[in-house]
């Protein structure tokens, strides 16, 4: 049952993870029967990313595939900065994560011969994306983990709240202060735990076009960076190459497994330009497709996906989510070319974490969108994020279960952030519009110093929590881009096109470094056309 703001406020022995996506929700079933807080900014279902995933999961299940093949598949693309040991271990670990997911009732598709039948998708080098329904993974996964969460007697949970700030004390977690969701007049609440798990997701929603939920806007890695977490990799946005585009936000998706399945990707014109582009065309990596698609776009010959020729009639049954995305939009994709632009999709970069989940931060841990763990690089895999979720999140559990919490502190007489206001909306479309102009899909030097500029003024002037937590994130990713002076996986800076070999290496920073970034840039004049972020 979920409980309400009269008995949230007390401290509790409780393991406390706010996120209720696929990280939050397998965490909390592995811990179990260990008594486990979980928070959720929406009803258990909406507002994870994780819901709406279409690829499915990448697992090694097929004969003659092997966990080797598919790690070096993800460090392949990964621009040459993936953790090996990491991707490895994580590829090692898809199939008993797989045996699981089947254990709670996730429905995968099997083959006539009752085997676990897998697709492919983009750089992957054989088949081995478990579906389920052709494109229904995600929704699928998050509806039989909430099913099992919400009877499961050890997991108390707290659906409409979101995470504003930790509570910390010398250097380690003591809490969470928490805000009812959309309720920005209301008076936040306390609760005391000494193991905390941030399972918050992504910050597709810092840009202006976007595949992600709207709770997908970065505030989980701005509360623990604000904490003194380090973070890693924050400049590494992977967009997708294949969001629908019809006038909606968030854009739906056009799954990569629809080219994994034989569509091409054409210009207005008819041409089919990812094939002078790289070897494997449509199955390139996926920031070399969108910038392939960007590029056409710009060029003012718009992208298209054509999946009428490899399903045509077929196309509703094998992938019906697409197909009713389009139909709504009245496009019939079984005889009609799709309207497509590359959309903020996954973030590579997040919270860093050690191979346990662990984050810098004594008490917290971090899996799934939020953190990084190294395995990704500079540009994820096509369907490895959820096999990272479930991995990570089994790993976090084994780490609490195995260490001895201490008893909650006291919970502090003074709130974090006592007031806040509705974010403005002027401000929060500025926000996405310079996330997508001057930190998108290709990028350069002064326009990411103007970005950075912009961002720390709003940090410092906001007065909405979910503003400036947009913004400190949004700070965090542009100074990470603004310093990385090469172009690697997923960055890519038109005024240093390639990759410095010296420059090799994973991002660490912190809140306090990024804000030293802006500082540097502060004496620099902002150009004539820019606007101030608050009017």
């Amino acid at each position: 049952m979920t409980s309400n703001i009269h008995n949230l406020t007390r401290s509790t022995d409780d393991v406390v993870i706010v996120g209720g996506g696929l990280a939050g929700l397998f965490c909390a079933l592995k811990l179990a029967p260990r008594p486990v807080t979980l928070i959720a900014a929406a009803p258990l279902g909406l507002g994870a990313s994780s819901a709406w995933a279409q690829g499915g999961i990448a697992a090694a299940v097929a004969e003659g595939d092997s966990p080797e093949a598919h790690s070096a598949d993800t460090i392949a693309v990964g621009g040459g900065i993936v953790d090996e040991a990491v991707a490895l271990g994580i590829a090692r670990e898809a199939v008993p994560r797989i045996h699981d997911l089947l254990a709670y009732g996730v429905p995968f598709d099997h083959d006539l011969e009752g085997k676990l039948a897998v697709g492919r998708e983009a750089a992957h080098s054989a088949r081995r994306i478990v579906h389920v329904r052709g494109d229904g993974a995600g929704a699928a996964i998050i509806a039989a983990l909430s099913e099992v969460v919400r009877r499961t007697p050890s997991i108390r949970l707290i659906e409409g709240f979101v995470a504003e700030a930790l509570l910390t004390e010398d250097g380690a977690v003591t809490g969470v202060q928490l805000r009812e969701a959309g309720n920005f007049s209301a008076r936040p609440t306390m609760i005391a735990s000494r193991a905390v798990v941030f399972a918050t997701g992504g910050i597709g929603h810092l840009y202006a076009v976007t595949t992600n939920p709207t709770e997908a806007a970065g505030s989980g890695l701005a509360i623990a960076a604000r904490a003194g977490a380090v973070i890693a990799d924050p400049e590494f946005v992977q967009f997708h190459p294949t969001a629908i585009m019809v006038g909606r936000d968030p854009a739906p998706l056009a799954t990569e497994a629809l080219r994994g399945e034989g569509a091409i990707l054409i210009n207005a014109g008819g041409d089919r330009f990812m094939t002078a582009r790289h070897p494997l065309a449509e199955l390139a990596p996926r920031d070399i497709v969108a910038r392939g698609v960007f590029a056409e776009i710009a060029a003012g010959r718009g992208a298209f996906l054509d999946a009428r020729e490899a399903l045509g009639a077929r196309f509703a049954e094998k992938f019906p989510t697409v197909h009713a995305s389009c139909i709504a939009a009245g496009i019939d994709p079984a005889t009609q070319t799709i309207p497509i632009a590359p959309a903020a999709h996954y973030h590579m970069g997040g919270v860093a974490v050690d191979a346990r989940g662990r984050s810098s931060v004594d008490g917290l841990w971090a899996g799934g969108e939020v953190s990084s763990t190294g395995a990704h690089g500079a540009n994820r895999l096509a369907s490895n994020s959820l096999l990272e979720a479930v991995v990570y999140a089994a790993r976090i559990a084994d780490d609490i279960a195995g260490r001895a919490i201490p008893s909650p502190a006291r919970l502090p007489d003074v709130l974090v952030t006592p007031r806040s206001g509705a974010p403005d909306a002027v401000t929060m479309k500025r926000l996405r519009a310079m996330m997508s102009s001057q930190v998108g899909v290709v990028r350069d030097g002064d326009g990411l110093a103007e970005a950075v500029r912009s961002f720390a003024a709003l940090e410092g002037a906001a007065t909405s929590i979910a503003l400036r937590n947009m913004a400190t994130t949004a700070l965090l990713v542009a100074t990470a881009a603004w310093t990385r002076r090469e172009s690697r996986g997923a960055h890519f800076r038109i005024d240093r096109p390639t990759d410095a070999p010296s420059l090799a290496q994973r991002t660490m920073t912190t809140l306090s470094a990024a804000r030293e970034v802006a500082e540097s840039l502060a004496d620099h004049l902002l150009p004539r056309t820019a606007q101030p972020m608050i009017a």
